[in-house]
């Protein structure tokens, strides 16, 4: 795809191609029919009489979605060129289906007492969940599992921590993981919760041709009903369209897990540099066009870069989505076109983060030297066991040791305590820490 403008479907379309069944011109249209005829089989369900007679043909109504195919697109399309009217080229194509089925009498029931957005805001939700079940949280997913599992081989391996970008007490490998693993579980359970929700409710959201046309069927509950086929929930109070606060919701949510993403990114780029990771290496691949020897972190920097671009999008889609002048303007329409943007640069950054993941090889040799030259941080642990025996001033006198000191070594350490006024048990409990066993719990 040489010619294509966007990334997404020109360099990396093999990546995101599996999007375009969510989010693509054509599934959009595809989604619609199928609104379309589950809510015809619904007003079957209702025992309008006038419906009687077209029960029986049901399994050749959702025909008409179950065979759809590239071709029908183009026919909608070719429609649409004639009406300036996306939704109501799928009424007239379902229409002429029904004609070939010899279904003319019963023509008007498509589309009955309904409003375009009740078709778009049931049909973007319904890919919107089905995409988020079926793609996006196997694979965000599939990143968590990945951490886990390196959390695992890595736990209990002492790693030298850096506050402020200077050496501080030491952690381990394996919890400098778990506390992306904890901060990604934790928001994917509050995206998890959040409601999808769909429209449906007339041109203005009260149901007025409905209820003046038949009285006495409780619309806002077949509405409630209708909705749950798609796993969807109904915002009860509308105007013309959706309110998309879910849709913000979750923008801003997977928005959150990418920066969580982009901090680990940044960390592993980092501990790139710093030597305490190798990179496996690939055959005749090319670091540097200049310098045979690098091996840049380059799947790292790539998804950065990508979950810097879908959090651009997702913030955009939640502040504009849900304003709207009265009760419809339509900027909604072409902004929510984009919605499959920022889940395409979403699935090329855990791609690019999986392949970086699985490349890393734990540099054991790096840690263990960087650890035995900063004995000062083991200064923490000898002034709060000198606090629990009353020593005066413990804090001053480590300071005045280590502050600013580049050389406190082993041997430092040791003439320290020997010149403490403490008994000898607490001189042997001082001199049994060391940068590499001085790593808390986990």
């Amino acid at each position: 795809m040489l010619t294509a403008i966007s990334p997404i479907d020109g360099r990396y379309a093999s990546k995101t191609q599996v999007l375009s069944k969510y989010f693509s011109e054509y599934a959009l249209i595809k989604y619609r029919v199928r609104v379309e005829i589950e809510y015809l089989l619904a007003l079957i369900d209702t025992e309008i009489p006038q419906l009687a007679g077209l029960s029986e043909h049901r399994v050749q109504l959702k025909g008409i979605y179950d065979t759809f195919s590239h071709e029908d697109a183009e026919s909608i399309k070719r429609i649409e060129k004639v009406t300036n009217h996306d939704v109501k080229a799928v009424e007239y194509h379902i229409k002429a289906k029904m004609t070939e089925l010899g279904l003319d009498k019963y023509l008007e029931w498509v589309h009955f007492a309904l409003t375009s957005q009740d078709i778009n805001n049931t049909a973007v939700p319904w890919s919107i969940k089905e995409y988020l079940d079926e793609q996006y949280y196997p694979e965000i997913e599939s990143v968590v599992t990945k951490l886990e599992s390196l959390a695992h081989d890595y736990k209990g391996i002492p790693l030298l921590a850096r506050t402020h970008g200077q050496a501080a007490s030491p952690t381990t490998v394996g919890k400098e993981i778990l506390v992306f693993v904890e901060r990604l579980q934790d928001q994917l359970s509050l995206l998890k919760s959040v409601p999808i929700k769909a429209k449906f409710g007339g041109a203005t959201g009260n149901y007025n041709a409905h209820k003046v046309t038949f009285p006495d069927i409780d619309w806002p509950s077949f509405g409630d009903k209708f909705v749950t086929v798609m796993g969807l929930k109904r915002s009860y109070y509308t105007t013309q369209i959706s309110h998309y606060d879910d849709v913000a919701a979750i923008s801003q949510n997977i928005s959150r897990i990418n920066t969580i993403l982009i901090d680990l990114c940044r960390d592993m780029w980092t501990y790139i540099s710093m030597d305490y990771f190798k990179q496996k290496l690939v055959e005749n691949e090319v670091g540097s066009s200049a310098m045979p020897h690098k091996v840049n972190p380059i799947d790292f920097e790539n998804a950065e870069g990508n979950l810097g671009m879908g959090n651009a999008i997702f913030g955009f889609l939640a502040d504009k989505l849900p304003i709207s002048r009265l009760q419809r303007d339509l900027t909604d329409s072409t902004v929510l076109r984009n919605i499959g943007v920022p889940f395409g640069h979403c699935t090329i950054a855990y791609k690019s983060l999986l392949k970086g993941l699985n490349k890393v090889i734990l540099n054991k040799s790096k840690l263990n030297s960087d650890l035995e030259s900063n004995w000062a941080v083991v200064a923490e642990a000898i002034q709060n066991i000198l606090r629990r025996e009353g020593y005066p001033k413990p804090y001053e006198a480590l300071k005045a040791l280590t502050r600013g000191n580049s050389k406190i070594t082993k041997e430092t350490i040791t003439t320290f305590i020997n010149e403490l006024d403490v008994n000898d048990s607490i001189k042997q409990e001082l001199k049994s820490i060391s940068p590499h066993t001085y790593i808390g719990y986990f």
